[in-house]
């Protein structure tokens, strides 16, 4: 695996290059015009739709879009290197480039550089930064949709380089950003071969199966109420939220009342399935992980169904083929929807098809997986550490 090299910019070192004394106020709307051109989508002759739904916070790259068709009401035309700015939840810090022209939503500003004050590869760094970001909230109106006003926003000053220090520092801006979008491919692409890897294995090996209840044990874990007080025991326990697909996170645990009995009953043992029962968004449903014992006593709350395979069936098999197609589609399609929440239960997790594989198989399938989780958890640690560094050179340059 050839991960991308990028430049290592000493923040310090950036900060004493730095001759802020060139530096010139201005007003945001000496830097950036305000287009406001309405269209009606079905008419526009476009079809990519840009909400605030599609914009990440902290990323200048829009990689999913709506479509036109669907739309009603007048919405804005944004064209090529435009900034699309979500003036709705200020709070979420959301700005990108569009990379065509396309029409994007009526809350948000749709802005172009003023190239005689601001180049416009610049202007993109400088709307990321904590000091225009800062400014931007505390003039956001509202309680529930914190919104920014364009007139608002023109009138705050910031202080911005000559363009001849922009040149300098977009060059290394951009340098950074690069290497994180190439990054962020490579994931993609790891994902992806994994992705190939597991539909391949389980399609093939699909020719017999057995229901789950048949070679694992099935449990709900302990029913989370207000009169668990003074019972002898605080134990922490898992939630929904602890448990992703393929992935435990233990940031932000709670604790709960219990007694002996229901320690000696709930206790998770090393590699436990852990089956998310219900969710508002019904692609979560189901979602797997497992648990590697920690030293450390483990419950589970009764929304998350518990696993325990037998000698015929590798746990790490199982969440592999429950986080799969197969797995997703089968739970998908039994989930129950009441109150905006879907759900499934002990019998349909128990009724699952789990195919029947040589444990020789088996093994080699989870060495070849090994590879590409091995290669996730490095290219994904190289994204945070390169968004680190980009967010850090932006926040030490303004």
């Amino acid at each position: 695996m050839q991960l991308p090299i990028h430049p290592k910019p000493k923040t310090q070192s950036i900060e004493n290059k730095i001759d802020r004394s060139t530096w010139q106020t201005w007003k945001f709307s000496d830097l950036a015009e305000n287009i406001v051109e309405k269209v009606v989508p079905k008419n526009s002759g476009l079809e990519h739709y840009i909400g605030l739904e599609h914009l990440d916070s902290g990323s200048l790259h829009i990689k999913r879009f709506g479509e036109t068709a669907s739309l009603v009401g007048d919405k804005l035309k944004i064209y090529k290197d435009d900034l699309i700015f979500a003036k709705r939840n200020a709070y979420l810090k959301r700005v990108a480039i569009a990379e065509f022209d396309a029409v994007a939503s009526a809350h948000s500003l749709v802005l172009r550089a003023k190239p005689e004050n601001v180049l416009p590869e610049f202007l993109p760094f400088f709307t990321l930064s904590e000091t225009f970001w800062e400014k931007a909230i505390e003039i956001s109106v509202g309680s529930l949709s914190p919104t920014i006003n364009w007139k608002a926003l023109a009138k705050q000053e910031f202080l911005l380089p000559p363009k001849d220090q922009q040149a300098q520092l977009a060059e290394l801006l951009w340098a950074l950003d690069n290497v994180l979008e190439k990054l962020i491919v490579l994931s993609i692409k790891n994902d992806l071969l994994a992705h190939s890897l597991v539909n391949y294995f389980f399609k093939r090996n699909k020719l017999s199966n057995s229901s789950l209840e048949t070679i694992a044990d099935i449990k709900y874990g302990i029913t989370i109420n207000s009169r668990r007080n003074s019972l002898g025991f605080e134990i922490p326990y898992l939630r929904v939220a602890n448990v992703s697909r393929d992935c435990i996170t233990l940031d932000e645990l709670k604790t709960l009342e219990c007694t002996q009995d229901e320690i000696n009953r709930y206790t998770l043992e090393n590699k436990d399935v852990l089956i998310v029962e219900g969710h508002a968004d019904v692609s979560q449903i189901g979602r797997a992980a497992l648990w590697i014992d920690n030293g450390v006593t483990m419950l589970h709350q009764n929304h998350i169904i518990r696993a325990r395979c037998g000698g015929d069936l590798l746990p790490e098999i199982l969440v592999s083929y429950i986080n799969s197609s197969f797995g997703k589609s089968y739970f998908q399609h039994n989930a129950k929807s009441t109150s905006g929440l879907n759900t499934i239960n002990s019998s349909v997790v128990k009724k699952l098809k789990v195919p029947i594989i040589d444990m020789k198989l088996q093994n080699g399938f989870l060495q070849k997986k090994e590879k590409y989780d091995i290669n996730a958890k490095v290219i994904n640690q190289h994204i945070l550490n390169t968004k680190k560094t980009l967010n850090s050179v932006i926040n030490h340059i303004f």
